[in-house]
């Protein structure tokens, strides 16, 4: 599945017009086209659903969830939650995805009071894993100004040489030939000559699409109609102010002008009913001042009327009329599908359908980026409905996230604890906790566990006395009520070290089949897409084997939260062109047994970072790898390398990491570290349940 994002270099370039275009020309290929504007941009006179979305919805079928409001929008992004507002339209096209075969996006369009568009819009093509394409339009501008503008509006997106930026659309092309003006625009645009963009269509222009209807008009102007007529067939394609004597109006009576006169101008009316009634199509009469002609009058231009000349009257005088029609919006009406079909089939006439199409039948390695990462765990830990224990019951942060997580139906949440003393913490952090949370006190719960622990610990000569000594630890309490399938899942760590955490899980969950340790993975959450780390928790210095094992380990989990697993065994050396010794030697090795293991898998090493995650570089040094530059998994040769590495990147780009995540379990054990925000408790509950799920 394609997605573009048509993205204006500015205001009135026709970004509606192109969309209808687009999908028309794309839906003649053959192809399942839909349309999504995730924002509503209406103009202060409209008011109900999307327009755009309407006039897509009636011409061609399609169907979007509700667009966001602009205000809901500006609120978000004035409080800082751009992430948030991502998510929500991730959820809009996750909606949508199934059905076509080609989503078109449509941006947002710049203007004074929305600054923040250009950011919106970089923010849409990360998050939807769009391809762009800039829209721009000739208008009056020189070729160098049409230029400057799509390269800066490029740059928002990587630039006109990155790989998402394919492409740009020059609607509102004046000059005589189209031919002519592509080539000197290529002659302006360097990225058009070497080929980084390509020239996906020169629209020529037509105002006659831009015509609104008279009916347009009476309706903005809420005018009485005196005469109906064809007021909903017949266009306005010049308006004239009446002003002069009869002589000089006459020859400015001609087919689709709209005659603007005062209601006490009988000549003129007379006028313009005799040119009607000789055969001239007027747009119509719209008479102001509030004045309404004499019944004699109008009895006299009765065979005008009776022929379809609309007649309408405003209070307003002449002057003010006039500029109040120069306010009319030129986008195409939701009743106005003759415009809509007509504007869409001379736009897709001068789109390039081959190359569209060509790239639409171009496979892509689909990136999931950080909102539609947390997005899809949020809604798979609801799907999945597992009941999750957090042993730091009376922990602040513990609480807040627990009862996030209960409301919104990621889990149901256990917490361990003292109930009063919970319930003390949560009113003093201001938290009402829901009514389906659970809180369980250890002192009534743990003697229940003390025979089945000893049974599990038997063979290391565990006592009824010890295990309940041991059972007074919360962390090993609720390890036990996970080995007796009480609960689904665990999360601990905000005051606990990972030892703490990870040592009763190894003594009474154990490893998983196949497994014969314990690892973990972060999620690097980019601004394009989420990355795997692994190991950067629990394993110090593990052997070739056990390395082999964590690659194994963490491209499971990668595949469980929808990332394509492609596998960089990191080490300082690249493939046999750099450094040797012992530490290289044992990732060639891990890379050899994780590869014998798992042939399906793409797995290589050892890689140095650049090499697996930068293309160019990839390219260069690993030419013939199917990961190098590509790489989503990142597994390191130890947890110095791993840790620092997770930290620095963290740190110093800013990213948000997810977890650690434990894996190698039979059942699934999760660790936080001690500086976790509510943020991580609450997506670490997630990635527990959906791990939970995946064991069913």
């Amino acid at each position: 599945m394609h997605t573009f994002l048509l993205a204006p270099t500015g205001f009135g370039v026709g970004l509606t017009s192109v969309s209808l275009g687009m999908v028309q020309v794309l839906k003649n290929a053959g192809l399942r086209v839909g349309f999504l504007k995730p924002i509503a941009q209406p103009h202060p006179s409209e008011s109900g659903a999307e327009r755009v979305s309407q006039l897509m919805a009636s011409l061609y079928d399609t169907r979007q969830p509700a667009s966001l409001g602009l205000s809901h929008v500006e609120r978000m992004v004035g409080n800082g939650l751009i992430d948030e507002l991502m998510e929500e339209i991730v959820s809009m096209h996750q909606e949508m995805a199934e059905h076509y075969d080609v989503i078109i996006v449509e941006g947002m369009t710049p203007s004074r009071q929305a600054q923040y568009v250009e950011r919106i819009n970089a923010s849409l093509a990360r998050t939807l894993d769009a391809e762009v394409i800039l829209v721009s339009a000739q208008q009056s501008e020189d070729l160098d100004e049409i230029s400057d503008r799509i390269e800066a509006q490029a740059q928002l997106f990587g630039g006109t040489s990155a790989p998402k930026v394919l492409g740009v659309v020059i609607n509102k092309v004046t000059s005589p030939s189209l031919n002519g003006f592509a080539e000197k625009l290529k002659g302006h645009l360097p990225a058009l000559r070497k080929g980084d963009l390509h020239l996906i269509g020169c629209i020529n222009a037509r105002e006659e699409l831009n015509a609104p209807r008279t009916a347009d008009y009476s309706g903005f102007l809420k005018a009485d109609i005196l005469n109906k007529g064809e007021i909903d067939d017949r266009r306005v394609q010049k308006v004239i102010l009446c002003s002069r004597t009869v002589a000089n109006i006459v020859p400015l009576l001609q087919d689709n002008v709209l005659v603007v006169v005062p209601g006490d101008r009988d000549d003129v009316i007379l006028a313009a009913s005799l040119a009607e009634m000789n055969g001239i199509r007027l747009a119509g009469l719209l008479l102001t001042g509030g004045y309404v002609p004499n019944a004699s009058i109008l009895d006299m231009g009765k065979g005008a009327l009776q022929g379809g000349l609309p007649v309408m009257s405003v209070a307003t005088g002449s002057y003010d009329t006039a500029y109040q029609l120069t306010r009319l919006p030129r986008a195409i009406p939701v009743t106005d599908l003759e415009r809509a079909r007509n504007t869409s089939t001379h736009i897709a006439s001068y789109l390039d359908q081959v190359w569209l199409t060509a790239r639409c039948a171009t496979d892509r390695v689909p990136l999931l980026s950080p909102p539609a990462f947390r997005y899809q765990l949020v809604k798979r830990a609801q799907a999945a409905n597992k009941r999750i224990v957090l042993p730091e019951g009376n922990e602040p942060r513990t609480i807040r996230a627990a009862a996030i997580c209960q409301e919104r139906g990621i889990a149901n949440c256990v917490l361990l604890g003292n109930p009063e003393e919970i319930r003390s913490v949560a009113r003093q952090q201001g938290v009402n906790l829901p009514a389906g949370i659970e809180i369980l006190d250890p002192e009534e719960i743990k003697q229940k566990y003390v025979a089945p622990m000893v049974e599990l610990r038997k063979s290391r000569g565990l006592t009824e006395e010890q295990a309940a000594e041991q059972l007074s630890d919360t962390v090993v309490l609720a390890t036990m009520m996970l080995a007796e399938d009480d609960v689904d899942g665990l999360v601990s760590g905000a005051v606990h070290t990972t030892a703490d955490t990870i040592r009763p899980a190894l003594q009474l969950i154990k490893t998983a089949p196949g497994y014969s340790l314990v690892s973990s993975v972060f999620f690097m959450l980019l601004p394009d897409q989420v990355l795997v780390y692994g190991d950067c928790a629990v394993n110090p210095n593990p052997t070739a084997e056990q390395l082999a094992e964590i690659a194994l380990q963490s491209a499971e989990s990668a595949q469980a939260f929808g990332i394509e697993p492609r596998m960089a065994m990191i080490s300082f050396s690249t493939g046999s062109s750099g450094g040797s010794g012992a530490e290289v030697e044992k990732v060639i090795e891990a890379t050899r047994i994780a590869q014998e293991r798992a042939p399906q898998l793409a797995i290589d090493g050892p890689l140095q970072y650049d090499a697996a995650s930068v293309e160019s570089i990839g390219r260069s040094k690993a030419p013939n790898s199917k990961v190098a530059g590509r790489a989503t998994v990142f597994v390191f040769p130890d947890l110095n390398t791993g840790n620092t590495t997770y930290k620095a990147v963290q740190r110093s780009a800013n990213v948000v990491s997810v977890g650690p995540m434990l894996q190698g379990l039979r059942k699934p054990v999760n660790d936080l570290s001690r500086g976790a925000l509510v943020e991580d408790i609450v997506f670490t509950v997630a990635l527990t349940a959906i791990q939970a799920a995946a064991l069913d």
